[in-house]
């Protein structure tokens, strides 16, 4: 399936202005994670408790954060699972919970408040703030050795400067999303961090497919100005890049809409991913190509006039 087939769209004529708006949605996403001080961290990283309880009959969320206050709880996050009788609870931080059996104390004042609605665990989970300090460190390292591995891989397929832009183009595209995650108060767990490494991932397909024809292009089109020939390359691959990411936000959207509470995060983080991958592989990493091409032949003409 093609469409936009033939088309002429100046795409490095824009360069500078995409250069300047990408600079300010993330100078806004640094901005929010300043005054939040970091990406709000999940259970999975701050430590806590996980509770999954299922009841008789449907209950509200009101109902449940009134019990969880009789008991002493102050801040938990409560989200309806697979229906109005299931329910994830939240605990963060909860360094003793295990110690004061913090879990049946809430299952005792459930049930106390809420007679003929039997609540019972389906799940339990604790993390302890150590188990999340190592897997925030093993998250951060997963995300620089992937994007350390695709700096020489793409060096080693194309050119140093190529790949320079792909790098940039992905740290664009993560922080973008995770300044989005600071602004919307989202917590950063571990399907998101799975997600931001599904985001790199797809963003460098994409720009790889471009940096393909750019490279088929400049053979066949030898003698064009750099510029036209990477203008050229975005052309001929636009209806495969729409294509490719309509059909991708599409599921990604159904993920978000039906997926249900837990999975709503990870769908959120693609979604928004996806969009900002195919924004960045048009306006970003080929642009930040051509950047440097054009300094490299200003220096050249430079030394040698």
């Amino acid at each position: 399936m093609e469409f936009l087939v033939g088309t002429h769209i100046n795409f490095l004529g824009h360069r500078r202005a995409a250069f300047i708006v990408s600079a300010v949605v993330i100078l806004i996403g640094l901005i929010s994670l300043v005054i939040q001080g970091g990406p709000k961290p999940g259970i999975d990283f701050a430590g806590g408790v996980l509770l999954q309880v299922k009841f008789e009959q449907s209950i509200s969320a009101e109902s449940i954060r009134e019990s969880l206050d009789r008991v002493g709880v102050d801040e938990a996050e409560i989200q309806h699972f697979g229906g109005d009788r299931e329910a994830i609870i939240r605990l963060m931080e909860a360094e003793d919970a295990e110690e004061q059996d913090l879990a049946g104390r809430i299952l005792s004042q459930l049930n106390e408040d809420n007679p003929g609605n039997t609540a019972t665990f389906m799940r339990e989970e604790l993390v302890g703030p150590k188990i999340g300090e190592e897997l925030t460190a093993k998250a951060t390292m997963a995300i620089i050795y992937a994007l350390i591995g695709i700096l020489i891989y793409i060096s080693l397929r194309f050119e140093f400067k190529f790949a320079v832009g792909a790098v940039a183009a992905l740290v664009h595209d993560v922080v973008i999303v995770l300044g989005l995650f600071s602004i919307t108060g989202r917590a950063i767990t571990l399907p998101v961090i799975a997600a931001f490494l599904t985001i790199v991932g797809y963003s460098l397909n994409d720009t790889i497919v471009i940096y393909d024809r750019i490279r088929e292009d400049r053979r066949k089109l030898y003698g064009k100005s750099f510029v036209d020939i990477v203008n050229t390359s975005l052309n001929e691959s636009l209806s495969r890049t729409l294509v490719t990411s309509l059909t991708t936000l599409l599921v990604v959207l159904c993920l978000f809409i039906f997926g249900g509470e837990v999975i709503k995060d990870f769908a959120f983080a693609l979604m928004v991913g996806v969009i900002v991958g195919t924004y960045s592989s048009l306006y970003v990493a080929s642009p930040l190509v051509v950047e440097w091409q054009i300094r490299q032949e200003a220096r050249r003409r430079r030394k040698h006039g």
